[in-house]
């Protein structure tokens, strides 16, 4: 299963195969094997073990069951894959089965085939959550934005839209990216509005679409008419979407990969474009996307697990480094060097970020670049 991911879920009671979904040179697994995994998750239950995760020489596993009905497993051989990482992706698939075909029938499963057939509707936006992308709120549990110098007309824009739609909760996304929200849409579950944005990018395109799990349910008339006279501001936030925030903010050209959260808000700027896509061949050189990405999650990952965990027990470090003695605070920032490439991150009570730089830059200068982009990215944006 060299760098791919499979995604097995299962019926807890009788270990029935609901679906399997898979990303990368994965195929498909014997009902065998689907069996021995699962079977050996069982064993351990009924011996009072909680088998959370194992990992061979290339492959991580992860299990966990939701509400005592539903079992997930994911089996990962990506470079980047952490417990963090799957735990949370095995929690976001969960729920992004709840957020299309509810609570009910997957707490209260008597039909096994019925349900099969329902969660093919979750499919595109599993495969989203599997697949390698431009978002990272997967990641983090925290929506991916795009900073536009319109935001301000947009934002109006879409109070008059939404209210015409007769609801409180709307949001303008572009590829994925929110560009603008009401407030109480920013009062929902960091999970929910996640998955929500993650819900919209995994559609087909459509100038108007009514889907039952999201608001407003209106008429194809309102977007035409309140979104046609701002096209410009719109075709804007298109062109931001890979850098997130606009050009106007340059910075140091040591940076190829940059994430941004705004903790108070559950929101984050991601770019592995951070110099906008003119310069994206010359950065592609320097270390290609992939590698980018690659990267970036696993130093946030090694971040929070190990020097800026949580304040909650949501998740429990991996990894927690024991300071020498004399030490009481807590760290916060952190960087790593390493053959192709160095990081730099910094925790502030409001803001994380998490910076990739060339090999070639100097260490003892990534402090003062982050200390510098950390401020123009919240005071001259501001995020």
């Amino acid at each position: 299963m060299a760098g791919g991911v499979q995604l097995l879920c299962l019926a807890t009671s009788s270990g029935v195969p609901l679906y399997c979904r898979s990303k990368g040179e994965s195929r498909q697994l014997p009902f065998s094997v689907i069996g021995s995994l699962n079977g050996v998750h069982m064993f351990g239950s009924n011996q009072d073990v909680l088998l959370t995760s194992t990992c061979t020489d290339n492959t991580r596993v992860c299990w966990r069951v939701f509400r005592d009905s539903i079992t997930l497993i994911v089996m990962s051989s990506e470079e980047d894959a952490s417990d963090l990482y799957l735990s949370r992706l095995l929690d976001n698939v969960f729920s992004a089965m709840v957020l299309v075909i509810g609570l009910d029938d997957l707490v209260n499963l008597k039909n096994v085939e019925r349900l099969k057939r329902e969660l093919r509707a979750c499919y595109k936006l599993i495969d989203s959550l599997l697949a390698a992308s431009d978002w990272i709120g997967d990641l983090t549990l925290c929506v991916d934005c795009v900073v536009s110098p319109d935001a301000a007309i947009l934002q109006e824009v879409l109070e008059v839209f939404v209210a015409a739609a007769e609801s409180n909760f709307g949001c303008l996304v572009v590829m994925g990216k929110v560009v603008v929200a009401t407030e109480k849409w920013w009062r929902l579950a960091a999970q929910e509005v996640v998955l929500l944005a993650w819900l919209v990018g995994s559609l087909a395109p459509s100038s108007s679409r009514d889907y039952p799990i999201y608001l407003p349910h209106g008429s194809p008339t309102l977007v035409e008419r309140f979104w046609s006279p701002l096209l410009e501001p719109l075709k804007t936030c298109f062109r931001l979407h890979h850098c997130s925030f606009p050009a106007c903010s340059p910075l140091h050209h040591s940076i190829v990969g940059l994430l941004l959260i705004n903790r108070e808000q559950n929101k984050n700027l991601f770019t592995l474009q951070p110099h906008g896509v003119e310069n994206t061949q010359q950065q592609e050189a320097i270390l290609p996307p992939e590698r980018r990405r690659s990267v970036l999650r696993q130093f946030y990952t090694l971040a929070v697990s190990a020097y800026f965990p949580a304040d909650t027990t949501e998740d429990k470090p991996a990894l927690h480094e024991e300071f020498h003695a004399g030490f009481t605070h807590a760290p916060s920032e952190c960087y790593i060097v390493a053959e192709d490439h160095k990081c730099y991150g910094i925790q502030t009570q409001q803001h994380q970020l998490f910076l990739t730089f060339t090999a070639d830059t100097p260490t003892f200068a990534l402090r003062n670049i982050a200390t510098k982009t950390l401020s123009l990215l919240t005071k001259e944006v501001p995020f």
